[in-house]
């Protein structure tokens, strides 16, 4: 392939802001390189000089896409508030705002996540893999662990909300099976994972007064 990233700028943000969009309404199996040049504005066949087929473009918007998220998300997670909770609070504040920012790479890794991981190869579904164990090991470094109640075994606890978290996790993912992540409304969904938290800190959680 030749080196895309070194083309006009201009030019390589119209492609690959057509392409996340493409790939995040259709999918990979509905996705049309035709509406994709259309969407941005240049003829098919700059297209494939750059990339010799549909599959090589969606690799390459994935391994920019985790790149990202990578620089701009994971790399950046604050790690100065110590209480749990409100740690897991601001990761998903800094998240939200992040995604604001750079949608399309979040829509589009949604999509690759909730229904294609059959189309990438080891290296990149090892990526992933690897950069879900750091971001969640963030959560859990250098935290003061206190506010948790005394008649609690804290290993234990720290497993059941561990288990919350994944299993409300895939709850989002088959209810975001077949949808257009492209009209994706993050809002709601930050909104309802408060409110689980919230549930979650209450039960975990000295009470003010037993502090």
């Amino acid at each position: 392939m030749v080196a895309f990233n070194d083309i006009q700028e201009e030019t390589q943000k119209k492609i690959v802001s057509a392409a996340l969009e493409e790939f995040a309404e259709k999918g990979y199996d509905q996705a049309s390189t035709n509406r994709i040049v259309k969407r941005a504005g240049v003829g098919k066949g700059m297209l494939y000089y750059y990339f010799k087929n549909k599959k090589e473009l969606y690799l390459y918007l994935v391994e920019n896409s985790l790149e990202a998220i990578e620089h701009e998300y994971i790399n950046k997670i604050d790690l100065s508030e110590t209480d749990f909770f409100e740690r897991l609070q601001e990761i998903v504040e800094f998240k939200m705002k992040v995604y604001f920012k750079h949608s399309g790479f979040f829509n589009f890794m949604s999509q690759v996540l909730v229904m294609e991981s059959s189309h990438l190869p080891d290296n990149l579904a090892n990526r992933i893999d690897t950069l879900r164990t750091e971001g969640m090991g963030k959560l859990y470094q250098n935290v003061d662990y206190s506010r948790f109640r005394d008649d609690l075994d804290v290993e234990k606890t720290l497993q059941l909300i561990q288990w919350s978290l994944d299993g409300y996790a895939n709850s989002i993912i088959e209810r975001l099976k077949g949808i257009d992540f492209s009209q994706f409304e993050y809002e709601s969904y930050h909104e309802e994972f408060m409110e689980y938290l919230e549930v979650l800190k209450k039960a975990f959680y000295q009470k003010k007064g037993d502090e």
